[in-house]
Parts: structure tokens; C-alpha cells; sequence
């Protein structure tokens, strides 16, 4: 019998990669797909993709997926409430597992794995210490397709925003930026690949500025698929995705 698990789905690369490795692996029953979404503008956090892209990315997947409404610049209290409540309620229905697609942050994963011990979950990490450039030239290689569809203006500036990530976008990083963006420099949709039974279909909206104030308390390890670079006051490069 496999071990029922839920997947932590940010809708971007790491995500994808990790779920085509656990799928692949096929120790896992993957109960549902989670995703944080702001509550107000019914956009993934820090990714800002639309709700609805987001559901066709679980229905051309074909699992389940649980949406934690999360308010705008929550409190480390009420976003941890969310996430408890829902975990609680999974858990119910067998759920001992939950996999994530974290890949160097030792920080994040205590964080993770911390919380998740309070419930009486385990944390599972597919790419947990692969190096980031033999994950991006996997993921290339498998043929999976991802927007960048926010940046980070600390690490990279406005025309990286929108862009397909191949060879072309990853020789264009500066050297500080890791190729897997997994400081916060970018985020991704990911639109196509061996996951899914067919593409997500998209048009590219506007593109647009955001800047948010520094927390007064350090909330660096609550946001979903994002890293304590995320929390300073600066602002990001948002790329509008419409569904077709």
C-alpha cells in the first residue's frame, strides 16, 4: 500500500519537477495538491497566477487540489492557522506526508519540518540537495515548459519577466542569481510537460510593479515557495498571465 501524501504545488518549476520524480517513483498516493492563494486578489502568492490558470494545471494533471485562502500580508499567526486547519483536516483522511519541492534552504525546511512535526506529518524533499543546474537542465530536458512570471528587482531587472526559461534565459542570469531561483529571484508558471495531459493555455496581460513594506515581525519562512529574501522592502515584476 503506498503512503498517502498531499503536494505542496506552487505551480512553478521546482513543484512540476518534484511531482514528475514522485509520480515517477510511485511511493507515494498523492491525496491532493495545495496551494496558498491570496485571499483578496485570488492569485497564487508571491507568483500571482490566476486561480483559475491554477486549476487547469490540476485538472490536465489529474489530482485533487486544496486551495488555503491566506489574506493579503498575513500574520505569521493567521497564516499558520490556515495552514494548520487544513493539514488537520487532511490528516483525517490518512495524509502522513507532505512533499515539497525545496532544494537548498536549510532555514525554510526546518521551518517546514517543524511545523508539520506539531500535527504529526513528515516532510518529504524530492530535489533536496540536487545541484540547481542539473535541475534546470533536467527540466529542460524532459520538455516541461515554465513562464518566469515574477522577479525579483533585488537580483533581476523588468525584461526577465515573461520570459520562457531555456538555455537563452538561464546564459542570461547574472552570477548571482541561482539558476533555479531558489533565493526568491524569480517565480514560474509552469504550463506544459510530462505532468500534464495537455498544455495550460495562456496569453501574456500587462506587465506590472509591485512594492511591499519590510513585516514588522519576521514572517521570512511562512509564504509558500518562497525564502527569506522575500521579505525586505523592495518590489517585484509581476507578468499578467489571461486564461485563453
Amino acid at each position: 500500500m503506498k503512503n498517502k501524501a498531499l503536494f505542496n504545488w506552487s505551480s512553478g518549476k521546482d513543484s512540476a519537477l518534484a511531482l514528475y520524480k514522485v509520480l515517477q517513483n510511485q511511493e507515494f498516493e498523492i491525496i491532493s495538491l495545495i496551494t496558498s492563494v491570496n485571499q483578496e486578489f485570488q492569485r497564487i502568492s508571491m507568483h500571482g497566477v490566476r486561480v483559475t490558470l491554477l486549476e487547469q494545471q490540476a485538472q490536465s494533471i489529474g489530482l485533487p487540489l486544496e486551495i488555503m485562502q491566506i489574506p493579503e500580508m498575513p500574520s505569521m499567526e493567521i497564516y499558520e492557522n490556515v495552514v494548520r486547519e487544513t493539514l488537520e483536516k487532511l490528516k483525517k483522511n490518512g495524509v502522513l506526508y507532505s512533499i515539497f519541492g525545496d532544494i537548498f534552504l536549510e532555514d525554510l525546511r526546518k521551518y517546514r519540518e517543524d511545523k508539520l512535526a506539531e500535527i504529526g506529518i513528515e516532510g518529504v524533499f524530492p530535489l533536496w540537495k540536487i545541484p540547481t543546474q542539473d535541475l534546470i537542465n533536467e527540466f529542460i530536458n524532459l520538455e516541461f515548459k515554465t513562464i518566469v512570471v515574477c522577479v525579483n528587482e533585488r537580483f533581476l531587472d523588468k525584461s526577465f519577466v515573461g520570459r520562457i526559461i531555456d538555455q537563452k534565459f538561464i546564459d542570461d542570469l547574472p552570477e548571482n542569481v541561482d539558476v533555479c531561483g531558489e533565493n526568491g529571484e524569480f517565480h514560474t508558471f509552469t504550463f506544459d510537460g510530462p505532468i500534464f495531459s495537455k498544455p495550460i493555455a495562456f496569453t501574456i496581460g500587462e506587465i506590472v510593479y509591485r512594492k511591499y513594506e519590510k513585516p514588522k515581525t519576521d514572517s521570512s519562512n511562512t509564504a509558500c515557495d518562497t525564502s527569506a529574501t522575500d521579505a525586505f522592502d523592495y518590489g517585484f515584476w509581476y507578468c499578467d498571465l489571461i486564461e485563453k
